[in-house]
């Protein structure tokens, strides 16, 4: 099959972040079976997601992990002017659900696949491809770890094939969501000061995280390799109160905090609970059951932050013919591999901008470009 071909078939698998991924991961695994190359499935708890690693080449050390992920963002309440789940070229773009982000990447590897077990690898190549990567990096862990464990050598480089137009990214922010609900007491608008809103007490609290966000700022914790170049705290959802004249007796808001590498997430979130817990204190004075509640909403996903030194850097530059580096404020598994001890980069066709939107789309020159990295890989994995 070729890359398109392959495209096209990931594509028409509707599986969003969150969603059993059975469908799209058995296809997979039976594609690379067929070719003879033995998969290992790691599945969740209950059995209704799974990754998938698999090994080409030799049980040598010093090999590279191709990354991807299976899942994509929702379609609803976007204006599609094509089906999302048929694959659609016009002229030279290929328009689906995923195409960008980042099936083309994992099309790429697949068609590769015949290529690489014809070459006389001296080092290995493994596909790494991970489910819920869109709500969270949630299969990531499980993923490295059943590598680590499966594996008697220790493979050295990791590609994510995210969409980067082929620049190699050094740096990744990491990310951490959570929920923020403060319980006040309800009543009578006019009793405003005999009670406590929860939607005057979370106003305070989004004020105090826009002020710490400019703190970090001010005290010079910068990162140029991102844009903006430092840490950022932002409410994408607020929602409380049931009428304007009624004291609001629950306020619930998500808090989205990415951090470039340098900024430790541990101690933000620290100075966050502390604060918290002083705007308790003062709240219970009107009302003893006053509370501020923390609600992880997935867990953190670390930054990436490969150094200027690292041998993944001259690799990547070698195989794309791309020297320039940067770093990215969007998630990735790049900074789980990275945090796992692996020399991580990340580098994949497609255009970041048309991820996540209506009508997204690959360039059938960045598929290319695509094979011609792994092209290029193969060769470098043969010396």
């Amino acid at each position: 099959m070729t890359v398109t071909e392959i495209l096209e078939k990931l594509v028409s698998f509707d599986v969003l972040g969150g969603e059993s991924n059975t469908s799209i991961i058995t296809w997979i695994k039976k594609f690379i079976e067929a070719h003879g190359v033995q998969t290992t499935l790691v599945p969740n708890t209950d059995g209704t997601k799974a990754n998938l690693h698999c090994r080409i080449g030799p049980a040598v050390d010093g090999g590279v992990i191709l990354s991807g992920h299976t899942d994509v963002v929702p379609v609803k309440g976007q204006s599609w002017t094509t089906d999302p789940f048929t694959l659609t070229q016009k002229e030279d773009k290929l328009y689906g659900r995923g195409s960008c982000d980042m099936k083309g990447f994992v099309a790429c590897c697949l068609a590769a696949l015949p290529d690489m077990i014809q070459a006389n690898l001296q080092k290995p190549i493994y596909f790494a491809f991970s489910y819920d990567e869109e709500v969270g990096c949630i299969g990531a862990p499980s993923l490295i770890k059943s590598i680590q464990a499966t594996y008697t050598e220790k493979p050295t480089y990791v590609i994510v094939g995210e969409p980067t137009m082929m620049q190699p990214i050094v740096g990744q922010k990491g990310i951490h969501i959570v929920d923020i609900t403060v319980h006040g007491s309800e009543g009578h608008s006019s009793r405003i000061m005999q009670e406590v809103s929860a939607v005057h007490e979370a106003a305070k609290l989004v004020v105090w995280l826009e002020q710490k966000m400019h703190h970090l700022i001010d005290n010079g914790m910068q990162d140029t390799r991102f844009n903006p170049p430092h840490s950022s705290m932002h409410i994408g959802q607020i929602h409380g109160g049931i009428a304007a004249n009624v004291i609001a007796h629950h306020c619930k808001f998500s808090l989205d905090i990415r951090t470039i590498p340098s900024d430790d997430l541990d101690n933000i979130i620290a100075e966050i609970e502390a604060h918290c817990k002083a705007q308790e204190i003062e709240g219970q004075k009107k009302n003893p059951n006053f509370k501020i509640e923390i609600v992880d909403f997935h867990p953190p996903v670390p930054a990436l932050d490969t150094k200027d030194d690292s041998p993944v850097i001259p690799l990547i530059a070698e195989i794309t013919g791309n020297n320039n580096t940067s770093g990215v404020s969007y998630g990735a598994e790049a900074g789980h591999f990275h945090l796992a001890g692996y020399q991580t980069i990340i580098c994949g066709p497609g255009n970041i901008a048309q991820a996540h939107r209506a009508n997204e789309f690959i360039a059938v020159d960045q598929l290319e470009l695509g094979m011609e990295m792994l092209g290029n890989l193969m060769k470098k994995c043969t010396e």
